[in-house]
């Protein structure tokens, strides 16, 4: 368990969670489900090596209504921001799936703020054969339009994880599912639009200096493997590994597994 607090960044307030010491490792609340990557941060924590800042993003959990244009870019900005202000600049960053994408804005945008990037499952956006990706999300969002939040969640989650989702989803992370569906407007609202109008292209990724990890699941599917691919097409110094049996919620699924790997690249690359 963590030092849990509420920093002010700019305009909003946002809940941190803190465990272990030594080198700062931030990791970035992905979309929807706003623990998922507790287990994470607390497993990397507990090697011994490293401080973990595990924060909720705008619109979740005290971080107040999320924005109404959500925009990747903006996130990454409080990311910063809550870096600074922690005064653990440069620090490891840590993205899986949406916070992939943040975790790349980042550490383009703000090259010198970043000692490591690692990208677990990063979203399959603009990767090569992305339409279908692109055209699933925006039936999500006809789905929430017309039915609301509840019913554009099932959808997302049975496309993603398949009908007995709720069931694996109180396994991985019990509570998680009343989370969910608490911050469903918040996903269908920001997130997902702020994924569809992201743009991350080789001129984005000519700025990001810092060694580079790409992490993905052996089952998690076409579209996440060439998201994976494209990430080592733009970044040519980015190491890459797969968790055998791991889909796209490797990091809840196998959580030991990644804190492993994680742990071991972070170790190898350290702060002078």
């Amino acid at each position: 368990m963590g030092v849990l607090e509420i920093i002010s960044v700019g305009d909003v307030d946002l809940e941190v969670e803190v465990m272990g010491e030594g080198e700062p490792v931030v990791i970035i609340q992905t979309a929807l489900s706003v623990d998922e990557l507790r287990p994470l941060a607390e497993r990397t924590a507990a090697r011994g090596r490293f401080r973990v800042v595990h924060y909720h993003r705008r619109g979740y959990p005290a971080g107040g209504p999320a924005p109404r244009q959500g925009s990747v870019n903006a996130e990454a900005a409080d990311c910063r921001a809550l870096m600074t202000t922690m005064d653990i600049l440069p620090a490891h960053v840590v993205g899986v799936s949406f916070s992939a994408a943040i975790a790349l804005a980042l550490a383009s945008s703000a090259p010198d703020s970043v000692q490591t990037l690692t990208v677990i499952e990063p979203p399959p956006a603009h990767a090569p054969g992305a339409s279908p990706f692109r055209a699933a999300n925006l039936q999500l969002l006809h789905t929430y339009q017309k039915k609301g939040p509840l019913a554009a969640l099932d959808e997302f989650m049975t496309m993603l994880a398949g009908p007995d989702w709720r069931q694996q989803t109180e396994r991985d992370l019990p509570g998680s599912l009343a989370a969910m569906q608490r911050d469903a407007t918040t996903f269908f609202e920001s997130d997902v639009p702020a994924l569809l109008a992201w743009h991350f292209e080789a001129h984005d990724a000519a700025t990001i200096r810092c060694p580079v990890f790409c992490v993905g699941g052996s089952d998690s599917g076409a579209w996440f493997a060439a998201a994976c691919a494209h990430v080592l097409r733009l970044l040519p110094q980015a190491e890459s590994a797969v968790v055998p049996g791991g889909g796209h919620s490797v990091a809840s699924t196998h959580t030991s597994d990644v804190a492993e790997i994680l742990v071991d690249f972070l170790s190898r690359h350290p702060q002078s």
